[in-house]
């Protein structure tokens, strides 16, 4: 235990060092509001409780939110922090996964160059973890989440994909159902019938006026979704995913931003000494992690354990916590005791 403190202090020095400001947040954060953000694996592993004061509180299940909303609130800009302590999740019978754990961080809110700052968390992560064997992946939500909006569909079509980006086999289900076309028969709201259940005549019209679009919408354009289906097989290392990535936007020109931003962040990485030409890439990657997560993502494994460090872009979640105020925003974690276990 000694020396998980000791590699927990090291990390912390080393954030330190490079200008991030200390932070603490409560152990006990309110449930109400975070969990919407955290997405469905958090929410059900959160350890959840009721205060005759305070509400629905949560044991903290990460650092990101809270201290996201704490620089919302008062932060300058702009600003760099570091945080060490616990959090708690609920794990499976049988992972041998611990349920309360430490995690300390390094956050970057700073809108002047976010491939840059993508960069800078990087590669101070690879130097912390300098002396240990493990495997660094990367990836970008922003590549998926622009294919997914530039899909010529309807919104509520596009909004659906988007809603389960992070749920791999429920995203292909819809993709699936979305190719072929539809041949349900919507019944129509019989407006004479007494209400039953918890749902209003109005709601249930809602509902069924969705399901007549969605029948009477063409199925998605083959080459898009080719294109689409494409993206998530992409695995190499960076430039050679950037090539194939290049070469799917002819067929889907929305990614076309997105693959610019990936390639600036290749050449920030480059300039900060990683290298690039060895850096593995998946368009799939990250997409059972964190759901505020919204372009870079990165971690750090060994083998197939836990990853000992995880981190992204989220720059969606500060627009949300901002309450219309936004700044680009990344960050990280590394749990100690797994890097200690393999140093």
């Amino acid at each position: 235990m000694d020396r998980v403190r000791q590699q927990t202090e090291r990390l912390s020095r080393l954030f330190r060092d490079a200008g991030a400001v200390p932070v603490e947040t409560s152990v006990l954060q309110p449930a109400d509001t975070l969990l919407d953000l955290y997405g469905e694996d958090i929410r059900a592993r959160a350890y959840v409780t009721s205060d005759p004061v305070l509400g629905e509180q949560m044991l903290r299940p990460d650092f990101t939110v809270p201290v996201v909303q704490r620089h919302m609130e008062e932060g300058a800009e702009p600003a760099r922090y570091t945080y060490q302590g616990l959090v708690f999740r609920k794990q499976e019978a049988g992972t041998g996964r611990a349920s309360e754990y430490t995690q300390v961080g390094y956050e970057v809110f700073d809108r002047t160059d976010p491939s840059g700052a993508d960069a800078e968390v990087f590669a101070l992560f690879a130097q912390a973890l300098e002396g240990v064997t493990l495997d660094a992946f990367t990836g970008d939500i922003g590549i998926l989440t622009a294919a997914v909006a530039g899909l010529s569909t309807t919104e509520r079509r596009r909004s659906a994909l988007l809603r389960h980006l992070w749920r791999p086999m429920r995203f292909r289900a819809l993709l699936e159902r979305f190719s072929v076309p539809a041949s349900r028969v919507v019944p129509q709201l019989v407006s004479d019938l007494p209400e039953i259940g918890l749902r209003s005549s109005g709601e249930v019209e809602a509902r069924l006026a969705a399901l007549r679009e969605d029948a009477q919408t063409a199925p998605l354009d083959a080459t898009e979704l080719r294109a689409l289906q494409a993206i998530l097989e992409v695995s190499d290392v960076a430039p050679n995913a950037l090539a194939s990535l290049r070469k799917i936007a002819d067929g889907l020109p929305a990614i076309s931003g997105a693959l610019d931003q990936l390639e600036a962040r290749l050449s920030a990485l480059a300039s900060r000494g990683v290298d690039v030409d060895q850096l593995n890439f998946s368009g799939a990657y990250g997409r059972t992690t964190m759901e505020y997560y919204d372009g870079f993502v990165f971690g750090f494994h060994a083998d197939a354990q836990v990853p000992v460090a995880t981190g992204g872009r989220y720059d969606a979640l500060t627009r949300v916590l901002g309450q219309g105020r936004e700044i680009p925003a990344v960050g990280g974690v590394i749990r100690p005791e797994l890097l200690e276990a393999l140093a």
